[in-house]
This record gives structure tokens, C-alpha cells and sequence, in this order.
């Protein structure tokens, strides 16, 4: 109609090119799955020997796993979407009082691991936002504890009344000290001149961002695109949350451990995105408060009034009634007497607190958005050795198991709350750890047959050889041209299949261990905070793609004894087959031998080619070849019985 003003645009959706190929390939993959079972169950039924059933029924237990773990993740592959916002579109509509109060929360735990100058370094970043400065609050949540903290945000409060204004007065882009000065920006005088200098009761903002302390912004635009889906009447009343993937500044050219996570932070949130939305990562979120308070349609009421969501705060953060308000809350026994923690607030019961929390949100009815653009919103840092980040996965999937066996389970509750495919989804993260049966089973099961002379899979000339086949360049194939289109390269995702495996014979299973162990009550590690510290010496050989050993760690055991077996199986089994003897029936186990040869390099480079402090330690190195002449040994003498 002619006259009629229409509002300007502030976001678009659109649906992904590979959803309907997607859903082909599904059905005709798990045809291939089931068919692959019910070779496995005929096999089985007719095992006429104790040895051929029980290899019979460990590869049937195997593929089980790995079946379902596949079907889990295609939940992600259903209905994927994008997103686009329009923030200059923002200043058509609103006006600066029209801006919704944030506050912004950093986490750390230790000044030793996570150094307080790269804490004020994401603290001055985020406070430097395009935002009206009297809506902006940042709270820094040291569970640590340090005084060393505390000074060096004394020190950064003197500094920010001088850098803050000057970001803005240049309308700079990257905000955050330390990468400023480490660019190649002219110098000019006013720069050097810059150049060493409880929430709810204090602020109570409607909007609140969480933020890890090594996650420092990137894009000072970042609150006008979350304003972009906060802003829309049509999405307002159900949405929770809008999660930023997390983003990594630093990777070396091939990213060897694979902490670019791209199926975790950017692909899979995508396909959550066309459900209900994606999960939280713990990090680079913008939460409406409403939805710690219960679900969109019911208000569970906290017992301090001054908590309530639609609380105005009138008092200035320095009253007294405030300060001692704030000192109440902030008591880490606060919650043993209230529902913090449990029904309201974040939800703690979990190591992973992030993926608990989204989890529980979205089962009350909240809806999550992702947003994507394409300059990184955050940048953070990454481990640089193979031990912090065997250890960081270890601890979550400790997390995700105590989530997998509680109520709360996603197949069970979650499923029943969000739906079938946000349950899978939900799912795929939390049976994380038992990734480690099939792949440790894969990683020795088939060597060992195979320097014995057994075959466990069918001949080369059988019609299953080549559904085996099928399964392994089907899986492989997608997930590779997922990564690709996701702006990834070969190199990277060799990298993270190879890391794939790792952590199933490293972190996936001692992190199985630690939780089992837990539960019986055995005493176990606990939390530990992945150092973010950068030793030059290390860095350097990171920077060059070499793998970081260095300490003794009983993953680097398992790993060692893995690659030793599969290495001698490599060797065996290729002398066995070029003088003839069953080439035919060994050739499947032949062929798994030498893809985990290829993947194991680093390690054999590291066991016997290196001279420097990363290389795996000497102890470690005769320890693993000791036990796994003692594996070999003993599968010998229980397959000759």
C-alpha cells in the first residue's frame, strides 16, 4: 500500500543447499549401517569357537556405538541455516535510550595459567564496545581469588579512562591493548602517550554477556548484532540466548592438536540453529536474564527481591545496602540454602556448566540463536601442547558423562522435552567418551588378529568387503566436505580426524575412567585450568607444526603403546601378504594398520627422531614399548588357544 512505511530489515534466515542432500545420503547410509549389523548378528549366531564370538560380538558392540554416535550427529544435518544481521539498520529504530542495559562477566580461575594481563586485555576490550557507556557493566569472576588480579585491574582501571575514549575518538576496530600494539599501526604521539598503564544487585541489566578471560572482542559492533534478534518482537518472547562461535587467533597453518573445534563452535550450531537453536558454549553468549528465573511461560521467584529480573536498580554500586548485598550473593555457600545452581541461575552439578546450562534452558522452552558474521566477534587463545589439550577434553568429557547418567540424560529427558533430533544432537556431545570403546578397539583388535595370522573381516572378493568400504568413505567423505565448505582446508581436517582418534585412546577413554572411578567413590584429578601461559620455546615449535610432548602423562602411554602395535602390525602384515600368505582375508585389518601408521608420525618422530624438550620423554617411550610387547605377548597366547 502506497504511504505505508515498512520497518528496516535487522536480520534474514536462510536454509542451507545441502539439506535435502543431506537427508538422501541419511537413509541410504543407514541402510548400509543396518545392513552392516545384521552381517555382524549372522556372524555372531554362527561363531562355532569362543575366540571367533567373542571377536564376533566386540565388532558388533563396536559398530553399535559407532552407528549410533553417526545417527546422533546427523541431527546437525537436518535443517543447518544462515544468518544475516543488518546493525546499521539499528539507528533507524532506536535511539541510544532505547539500549538495553549489558552486563559482561569474565572468567578465571588461576593468575598462573591465565596471566591477569590477558584478563584486563579482554576486559578493556569488551568495555571499549560501540555502546552508551552507562549502560555497559563488566564483573570479573576470579575463582582464584588473586591479589595479582586485583592489582592489575587497579592498575587497568587508571589506564582504561585514557584508552577507552581513544578508541572511540579513532574509531579503532580492534579494541583490545595488546593486539593494537602489537599491529603495525603508525605512531603517532597520542598513542605512545596510551601506550606496560555481582551483577543483579549492583546493575541488574535485562542482557547479560558471558565471556571466558582469554576471549577478548573483536568487532566493537558485536552488541548491535545481538540487538539485531533481542530487537524482533517475533523472537523476543522465546529466546534465551544468542551464541558466537568461538573463534581462535594463533592456530598454526595446519592446526595440529585440532582446537579449532569447527564441528563443535561453527558447523554443528549451524544445523541446531534450523531446530531449536544452538547449545551454549560457556563462552562469547549473550543471555536475556529472564532466563535464569525459569521458562517462558512460568517465573520461579529468587528469595532475595533485589534478584528479580525486573528489579530497577536505584542505588548507586557504591551504597552500602548495595555492597553488602553484593557480598551475600557473591558467598560461594549461597546456594546450599537457595535454588542457584538448580533451578535458577546457571546450573552447576556438571564440570561442564556450559553444556549443562544451555541444555537445561532449552528443555524449559527457551530458543537460542547463532550468529555468525564474518569478521570473528571474539578472538581467544588455544593450548600449544598435546598434554593441556588431552587434559581439557579429558575434563569435559568427565562433564558430559555426569549429564549422560543424571536424570537429565538427553536421549531420555531431553528428547521428551525438545524432540527427537535436539535430544540426538544433545546426545551426540554427552556419549562423547564412548567414542574411546570403538576407536581403541579399532586401534588394536584387528593388529593383533593380524600378527597372528586371523582374519576378522571378510575377503576382498566378498560383497561386505565393500560395504565396509562404503561406510569408511562415506563417513569420511562428509565429514570432510563439511569442513571444507566451512571455509576449512584438507590439511586442518586431517588434523582433526587424526586428533579424533587420539582422544579416543587418550582423553575419551581415561576420561571414561575418571568418571567411573568418581563414581564408585575413588578419589580423582578434579578441575584443572588449561594453562594459556606461552613458553617461547614451546611456541616456536608449535608455530612449525610439531607435536608438543615433553612431560609424563599416562595418555602418552596409551597412545605410544597404540602406534608401536599398529606400527609392527603394519610391517608383519605387508611381509606376510608379499609372500601370499591369506593377502585376501587380511587385507581389511592391513589397510586399518597403515591409515593409523599414517595418522601416528608425529608420534614415531617424537619417540626416536627428536633431540628437544618436546619429544616424548625416554620413560614414557620404554614403558609403552614394554607393554606393548606384553599386549602382543598375551593376545598371542589367547588367540593360539
Amino acid at each position: 500500500m502506497e504511504g505505508v512505511k515498512t520497518k528496516p530489515l535487522l536480520h534474514t534466515l536462510t536454509f542451507s543447499p545441502l539439506i535435502a542432500p543431506n537427508r538422501v545420503f541419511a537413509v541410504v547410509y543407514t541402510c548400509a549401517i543396518l545392513a552392516l549389523l545384521y552381517h555382524h548378528a549372522i556372524t555372531v549366531f554362527h561363531s562355532t569357537t569362543l575366540l571367533s564370538f567373542s571377536i564376533s560380538i566386540t565388532l558388533l558392540i563396536s559398530d553399535v556405538i559407532l552407528g549410533f554416535m553417526w545417527a546422533a550427529k546427523q541431527s546437525f544435518r537436518m535443517n543447518p541455516v544462515h544468518r544475516q544481521v543488518f546493525p546499521e539498520n539499528l539507528e533507524k529504530i532506536m535511539k541510544e535510550n532505547d539500549f538495553q542495559a549489558l552486563d559482561i562477566f569474565i572468567c578465571t580461575a588461576d593468575p598462573y595459567k591465565e596471566p591477569p594481563m590477558s584478563v584486563v586485555n579482554t576486559a578493556l576490550s569488551v568495555m571499549a564496545y560501540d555502546y552508551p557507556t552507562e549502560k555497559l557493566s563488566v564483573y570479573v569472576s576470579d575463582d582464584g581469588g588473586s591479589a595479582m588480579t586485583l592489582f592489575a585491574f587497579m592498575e587497568a582501571a587508571k589506564f582504561g579512562s585514557h584508552w577507552l575514549p581513544f578508541c572511540r575518538r579513532n574509531k579503532l576496530v580492534e579494541r583490545c591493548p595488546d593486539v593494537y600494539f602489537r599491529s603495525n599501526h603508525h605512531q603517532s604521539s597520542e598513542v605512545e602517550q596510551i601506550k606496560v598503564r555481582v551483577s543483579g544487585i549492583m546493575t541488574n541489566a535485562p542482557i547479560i554477556l558471558t565471556l571466558d578471560c582469554d576471549m577478548y572482542s573483536n568487532d566493537p559492533q558485536t552488541p548491535h548484532r545481538m540487538l539485531c534478534f533481542f530487537s524482533d518482537p517475533k523472537l523476543r518472547p522465546n529466546l534465551g540466548y544468542i551464541q558466537f562461535p568461538q573463534i581462535f587467533h594463533g592456530l598454526n597453518k595446519d592446526d595440529i592438536y585440532a582446537c579449532e573445534f569447527k564441528g563443535l563452535f561453527q558447523t554443528n550450531p549451524m544445523g541446531l540453529d534450523g531446530l531449536l537453536g544452538p547449545n551454549y558454549v560457556g563462552t562469547g553468549c549473550f543471555f536475556s536474564r529472564r532466563v535464569f528465573f525459569g521458562g517462558p511461560s512460568s517465573f520461579l521467584a529468587p528469595e532475595i527481591p533485589e534478584l528479580w529480573p525486573d528489579h530497577v536498580v536505584s542505588k548507586p554500586i557504591q551504597a552500602q545496602q548495595v555492597l553488602a548485598l553484593a557480598h551475600q550473593v557473591a558467598d560461594c555457600k549461597y546456594e546450599n540454602q537457595t535454588n542457584w545452581g538448580s533451578k535458577l541461575g546457571f546450573r552447576y552439578g556438571s564440570l561442564v556448566e556450559d553444556y549443562y546450562t544451555g541444555y537445561r534452558l532449552q528443555c524449559e522452552g527457551w530458543k537460542s540463536v547463532f550468529c555468525h558474521p564474518n569478521r570473528a566477534a571474539f578472538l581467544g587463545d588455544v593450548p600449544i601442547n598435546l598434554n593441556d589439550v588431552l587434559s581439557q577434553t579429558k575434563r569435559w568429557c568427565v562433564g558430559l558423562l555426569e549429564v549422560t547418567f543424571s536424570k537429565y540424560c538427553p536421549v531420555t529427558f531431553g528428547s521428551k522435552a525438545m524432540g527427537p533430533l535436539m535430544g540426538l544432537a544433545y546426545a551426540h556431545y554427552a556419549f562423547w567418551p564412548i567414542w574411546s570403546i570403538p576407536i581403541t578397539m579399532y586401534a588394536f583388535l584387528p593388529q593383533l588378529t593380524l600378527l597372528n595370522g586371523i582374519s576378522v573381516f571378510p575377503k576382498v572378493s566378498d560383497n561386505c568387503f565393500f560395504l565396509y568400504i562404503f561406510l569408511f568413505i562415506g563417513s569420511y567423505g562428509q565429514d570432510c566436505l563439511d569442513y571444507i565448505l566451512a571455509k576449512g582446508t584438507f590439511q586442518r581436517w586431517w588434523s582433526d580426524q587424526r586428533m579424533w582418534m587420539v582422544r579416543g585412546v587418550t582423553s575419551y577413554m581415561f576420561g571414561l575412567i575418571e568418571f567411573i572411578s568418581k563414581y564408585v567413590g575413588i578419589a580423582t584429578q578434579g578441575f584443572n585450568v588449561t594453562s594459556k601461559v606461552i613458553d617461547n620455546e614451546q611456541g616456536k615449535r608449535y608455530d612449525q607444526g610439531t607435536f608438543e610432548f615433553g612431560v609424563e602423562s599416562p595418555m602418552f602411554v596409551s597412545l605410544a603403546v597404540a602406534a608401536i602395535i599398529n606400527l609392527i602390525a603394519f610391517i608383519g602384515g605387508l611381509i606376510g601378504v608379499l609372500r601370499g600368505k591369506n593377502s585376501e582375508g587380511l587385507f581389511g585389518q592391513l589397510l586399518i594398520s597403515g591409515f593409523v601408521v599414517l595418522n601416528c608420525c608425529p608420534v614415531y618422530e617424537a619417540m626416536v627422531l627428536r633431540t628437544d624438550k618436546g619429544r616424548m620423554p625416554t620413560k614414557t617411550t620404554i614403558i609403552s614399548t614394554f607393554l606393548a610387547w606384553a599386549l602382543y605377548t598375551a593376545a598371542s597366547l589367547i588367540l593360539k588357544m
